[in-house]
């Protein structure tokens, strides 16, 4: 470690990284892409021309050069590529087309941890297609498949089990999205999987399945107003409620109730869209912009998921609006604008939309999940600072009037263990794991051609869009899943599957001196020389380490189990007397004590143990 998410890489870890990315490039090339390098420094004019100055927010490391202009580090490459095929591609002719790098990227993280799992500075294989069309040949959705079955032979080739989850695309963007998940305790993802194994997705995609409600239910108590100073947090409400009210709250009896705001630009959009959407809406509609905001509801011991709630937000106001579809969607109110909107922050509750000033309330919409849609005890913010009411009722404490919609019941929070797994998807229940993303798919459609005006010319000589795809791996996080997974490491050290070892065999000499160096260095080159057996994970001629130290032999074997090299052979006097050498498999497959093997076998016996790990 250099410094906070910086990282040295040794010799033996480095050639590790070196064997990752080469088995990246062989199949990226099967797969049909071609290498580049792009540059690590982006002028910030293009990431502003897509948005994702400020979708990256704070995790984009800028910078200014002498003469005042201002460049990011690339945490991917979307838009400099975008640039790349639309200064040299013009016709349709030229696509599809695949182009690959593995660069250093760069993220300015809060707070790395998990080494070099969540760094400041990581190595990345990012790969992007361009097509003309989505079907066929030539097509998006083809090219998304053999770069997906790609990946498939690149974590097997490097010897890793993987699970592959529905994902959301986050600030790449895109509509069909694929993450490759390594399961490890120690991962910092999320995975829900349906017990029938027919369904899995990371937390931030995974549906949830039919769940009822029930609104109509007889109110728990006449409604009544706590003082609850300081406690605008559920976790501070429930700590000091007995000494509100005697008694104790478990936050899934509070409901959680967050303030979010949708506005858009419609100066651009046709007059007609303009009146239809205020037809469907009112004064929430100008000539130049759209305006809403939307109380989102969940219990409170569940988080509200922005991915799901901008889905709602679609089904609701209409996908087939274009300002609508294309707006990013609710976004979270701060402080600040939240109480100029007459919301009380920290202590708001459904019925809000009773409290605020008429102007809010008419652009005021209330989303549910289906679990606090429910006749229970509820304790909700009482939309007043440093007050909460209990008994809280959806029938009786929500007025309808007729300039309001009725709220919407929609699943809008993450999943947990025990949800219902989609009926659609197969049913079940889901079961939380962990995991470590090695990979992620996407298809990106028109969202970066169509900002950078990057067009080609279709068949009729006029100019289309180009449509897109995006594909990325984690180099040297193959490196970290590969020794955090299950049976990637135990208390002596690692274990690492033999084709991304640093190296896969390694001779550890009693003495290397005499008639034993000259032992030691023949059997390094007869095991170099032999072909590893055909397998997924086959790395062709396997590579020898000799320990030639002038240590102990007990330090010498506590290194190479630390190291975790796949296959140790010593070699002694006593045994090579007997005309055998020890080998010993790392994983154990062998025995714990490894095993005596003839001399003339001992190659043989080497390639045979390399084919098991």
């Amino acid at each position: 470690k250099l410094g906070s998410g910086v990282y040295d890489y040794l010799p033996l870890g480095l050639r590790s990284l070196q064997k990752v990315a080469a088995i990246i490039r062989e199949e990226m090339a099967a797969a049909g892409a071609v290498e580049v390098l792009l540059p690590a420094i982006v002028p910030i004019e293009l990431y502003k021309r897509t948005g994702r100055d400020e979708a990256y927010g704070d995790n984009l490391f800028r910078l200014t050069d002498r003469h005042g202009r201002e460049q990011a580090l690339g945490p991917t490459h979307e838009e400099v590529i975008t640039e790349l095929v639309g200064a040299y591609v013009e016709s349709y002719r030229q696509l599809p087309l695949t182009l690959y790098q593995i660069q250093t990227k760069f993220r300015d993280e809060f707070r790395p941890r998990f080494g070099v799992l969540r760094s400041r500075e990581f190595l990345m294989k990012d790969a992007y297609s361009f097509h003309t069309r989505v079907e066929g040949e030539g097509g998006l959705d083809e090219t998304y498949q053999k770069q997906y079955d790609a990946y498939c032979r690149i974590f097997d080739r490097c010897g890793l089990t993987y699970e592959i989850v529905e994902a959301e695309s986050g600030p790449i963007g895109g509509s069909a999205s694929h993450e490759f998940m390594i399961p490890s305790p120690t991962g910092e993802d999320t995975i829900l999987k349906s017990d029938t194994g027919n369904y899995a997705a990371n937390v931030e995609k995974c549906e949830i399945g039919m769940r009822d409600h029930d609104l109509d239910g007889a109110p728990t108590g006449e409604i009544k107003e706590i003082a609850t100073p300081d406690c605008s947090s559920i976790d501070d409400l429930c700590m000091n409620w007995p000494k509100f009210s005697g008694s104790h709250l478990k936050p899934k009896h509070v409901l959680k109730t967050l303030v979010y705001h949708v506005e858009g630009d419609l100066t651009a959009s046709e007059q007609e869209t303009k009146d239809k959407l205020r037809s469907l809406y009112g004064d929430q509609v100008s000539d130049e912009k759209f305006h809403f905001y939307c109380l989102a509801v969940v219990r409170g011991d569940h988080e509200i998921n922005e991915a799901k709630l901008k889905e709602a937000w679609l089904e609701i106001h209409g996908r087939e609006m274009k300002p609508l579809r294309d707006n990013p969607g609710p976004r979270l109110m701060d402080e600040k604008e939240a109480i100029a909107a007459g919301f009380s922050v920290g202590y708001v509750g459904p019925h809000a939309i009773h409290a605020v000033p008429d102007s809010t309330r008419m652009r005021t919409y209330l989303v549910v999940d289906p679990d606090a849609a429910q006749s229970q005890f509820w304790v909700a913010g009482a939309n007043k600072d440093g007050y909460h009411c209990v008994n809280f009722n959806w029938k009786r404490d929500i007025e309808w009037h007729a300039n309001h919609h009725p709220f919407h019941i929609k699943d809008i929070r993450n999943a947990i263990d025990g949800d219902p797994a989609p009926a659609e998807r197969g049913g079940g229940v889901l079961r939380e794991t962990k995991g470590i993303e090695v990979g992620h798919v996407f298809k990106l459609g028109c969202k970066y051609s169509d900002a950078m005006n990057v067009s080609v010319l279709d068949e009729n000589n006029q100019q289309q869009s180009i449509i897109m795809g995006c594909y990325g791996i984690g180099v040297n996080r193959i490196l970290a899943a590969a020794i955090e997974r299950d049976g990637g490491n135990d208390d002596n050290g690692i274990v690492w599957p033999g084709s991304i070892a640093p190296f896969q065999v390694l001779i550890t000499p009693i003495k290397y001196q005499g008639a034993l160096l000259y032992f030691n260095d023949t059997l390094a080159t007869e095991i170099e020389r032999m072909q590893s057996p055909t397998s997924p994970k086959a790395f062709f001629h396997p590579d020898v380490l000799i320990d030639d130290r002038d240590e102990r032999p007990g330090v010498k074997f506590k290194d190479a189990d630390l190291v975790g090299i796949p296959v140790r052979i010593t070699i002694g006097d006593k045994a090579l007397a007997d005309g055998c050498v020890e080998i010993k498999a790392r994983n154990g497959s062998n025995g714990p004590k490894g095993e005596l093997v003839p001399v003339e076998k001992a190659a043989a016996r080497v390639i045979e143990l390399l084919g098991q790990v």
